[in-house]
């Protein structure tokens, strides 16, 4: 299998993987059980963690936990929620209470002239309000 990598900075794969022989073109994993899902977490840490929340690329900030760690367990010390899509907005300028009235306005011009029925112009409005006021990477 190839991990593809999706940044606007790689070449598209992670080819090189650290073991304890040194660099592997193969990803050491543990054992696992027939029938039963794998997952492999990745987490993006460190420099290019910090990097994604540049506003370059109106992510915004990522969510963020911070972990201490020591021989016997491990302790979650802070959790902290990245930026939402309406907060990026408003650092470029745009007023997210405004975005949500004009939509409305449109919304409801578009029902009272028959354009679209009341349920989905409800559905619209929901759809979009949950998609500014949410996270701006799909999770």
């Amino acid at each position: 299998a190839t991990l593809q990598d999706i940044t606007c900075d790689s070449d598209g794969k992670i080819a090189n993987f650290i073991s304890p022989k040194g660099v592997s073109d193969f990803m050491p994993i543990h054992n696992f059980k027939n029938k039963e899902p794998y997952f492999i977490g990745v987490f993006l840490v460190g420099a290019y963690q910090e990097i994604l929340g540049d506003m370059h690329n109106l992510f915004g900030d990522t969510n963020a936990i911070h972990v201490s760690v020591n021989e016997k367990n491990y302790t979650i010390e802070q959790i902290i929620d990245g930026e939402t899509v309406a907060e990026v907005l408003d650092y470029v300028q745009y007023n997210p209470k405004r975005l949500v009235r004009t939509l409305e306005t449109w919304v409801t011009k578009s029902v009272k002239e028959g354009k679209i029925s009341l349920e989905e112009g409800k559905e619209f409005l929901s759809n979009y309000r949950s998609g500014l006021y949410g996270y701006t990477y799909l999770v």
